[in-house]
């Protein structure tokens, strides 16, 4: 959903060490988030978002969280990541210039698949362009099927 907001007020931060309470935006406008386990640092990653793109990240989480109610979340590379105790991680967003990235990380696993293919066979992309809306029922249907099969166990397993 096309907003005419202007910048948010976690501002691009040209030094190493930005100020309390300012998020350095890296390449693409995507924030630079510490590691950190809950919602908390997702909700900072949000935040940090530039222009239209926050509001697609907190529908995005809105959606994950309806969708599965005990989600657990953290940032790692500066993305939020979703998972399942137990399951693993299934489900990662990133901001880049012209959309936000939503990563299924076993998305080859969904019907219909994903659009977006992955040079890893078993990952799945969806592009979220400022013009574009986000197919809700489509977009919870896969996040429900991503976080019933075994995710990603790449770091720090749930």
């Amino acid at each position: 959903m096309p907003t005419s907001r202007s910048k948010r007020s976690a501002k691009p931060s040209s030094s190493p060490s930005s100020p309390p309470g300012e998020v350095k935006l890296l390449s693409g406008g995507n924030p630079q988030i510490a590691k950190a386990d809950g919602d908390a640092p997702v909700q900072a990653y949000i935040e940090a978002m530039p222009d239209w793109k926050s509001d697609v990240g907190r529908r995005l989480d809105e959606l994950i969280v309806r969708t599965v109610p005990d989600v657990r979340k953290a940032v790692r590379w500066n993305s939020p990541f979703y998972g399942v105790e137990g399951q693993g991680w299934f489900l990662s967003y990133h901001v880049f210039t012209r959309y936000v990235k939503v990563t299924f990380l076993n998305g080859a696993s969904l019907d219909p698949l994903p659009p977006v293919e992955s040079k890893d066979p078993d990952t799945r992309y969806y592009h979220i362009y400022e013009d574009g809306a986000i197919d809700e029922e489509l977009v919870a249907g896969w996040i429900r099927q991503a976080s019933a099969i075994p995710g990603w166990k790449g770091f720090d397993a749930l």
